[in-house]
């Protein structure tokens, strides 16, 4: 730690013993709680060992959320990013610590219906004003590659399951062909963040109102509605894989159903109603390669946090779900 607190005095403002605290939760880049004299700030890292190419690109992450810093998209301040890995044993980046709420689960068990409502409109709006960003003015014309994004990320993540497999998975090669046989005519390109859901944003302490947008790790230019058939993924999960919605009384609770969710967000950026299950099917297949990748790590002794055994299963699960909309 005296490593850390020596290299911190040389680029920011103040002196002490650097404190760090895991920050629990978090399958990807290990996160922590940095206190540096009297200050308090977020430390983000790579994780250990051999990553996949292209991997928890931190680097990334810092470039975006300064970007972003003058745009309506709310976003911590990230004042230093440390490529040397000597410090402490992988690159990583400093950010403001947000004093919020983050709200994991989809049926906000703690809110009243009508606080659930506006709490899904916040985050709908807010994923539409992402996409609403000029990314050329914000310097991040050069973030991506423009046009072909389903295509590319569809051959992407085909390779990343099968560079990182320990096992066969049936459904997800399964997935990806039905994707490739069904890709968009639609190319639109915008920044995407990639893992848009309700446990990546920080609330107001009280009110509706998202005060960040954090874990920036999967971002690039890409189509939006990429973003979005993420952001509906919960409405096809059940309540015991990571607090989805399927099968819950979403009146009652004062949560939209699927579709108007979807409708608004086409409102929120003045647009024509464009759902397809597509998006969301995409989503699946993603998300079934990433828990395979970290499944993979596991396997190879370079897990971050929690148990592997607790969600090996859970690959085969996303993929079924994708293929299910997919009507397969």
């Amino acid at each position: 730690m005296n490593t850390l607190s020596d290299y911190l005095a040389t680029v920011m403002p103040g002196t002490g013993q650097a404190t760090l605290e895991k920050i629990p939760g978090g399958l990807s880049n290990p996160t922590y709680f940095l206190g540096f004299g009297s200050e308090r700030y977020v430390l983000r890292k790579q994780p250990p060992g051999p990553l996949l190419p292209s991997a928890h690109a931190i680097d990334r992450e810092f470039r975006v959320i300064n970007a972003l810093a003058d745009t309506s998209v709310p976003v911590p301040a990230a004042p230093h990013y440390c490529e040397d890995a000597s410090v402490i044993g992988t690159p990583f980046y400093v950010m403001e610590r947000l004093e919020g709420r983050v709200l994991h689960d989809n049926g906000l068990p703690d809110l009243a219906p009508h606080e659930r409502g506006a709490v899904f409109d916040a985050m709908n709006e807010t994923l539409a004003a992402l996409h609403g960003v000029d990314v050329d003015a914000v310097g991040l014309g050069d973030f991506g590659r423009k046009g072909g994004f389903f295509a590319r990320q569809v051959a992407r993540w085909s390779k990343q399951y099968e560079t990182a497999k320990t096992r066969e998975v049936d459904e997800i090669p399964r997935l990806a062909d039905w994707l490739r046989a069904h890709l968009p005519e639609d190319d639109e390109t915008t920044l995407v963040h990639g893992d848009y859901r309700l446990g990546n944003l920080i609330f107001h302490p009280s009110r509706p109102q998202v005060i960040g947008v954090l874990d920036w790790e999967l971002s690039t230019l890409g189509h939006p509605l990429a973003d979005l058939g993420y952001n509906l993924m919960p409405w096809t999960m059940r309540e015991s894989e990571y607090h989805g919605l399927a099968g819950r009384d979403l009146p009652a609770l004062g949560i939209p159903d699927m579709r108007a969710y979807a409708a608004l967000y086409f409102c929120n950026r003045g647009l024509g109603d464009a759902y397809d299950p597509f998006y969301t099917a995409f989503a699946f297949f993603r998300l079934a390669v990433i828990f395979e990748g970290i499944v993979s790590r596991a396997a190879q002794g370079n897990q971050v946090s929690g148990s592997a055994d607790d969600i090996q299963h859970l690959s085969r699960v996303w993929a079924r779900h994708g293929l299910s909309l997919a009507g397969e």
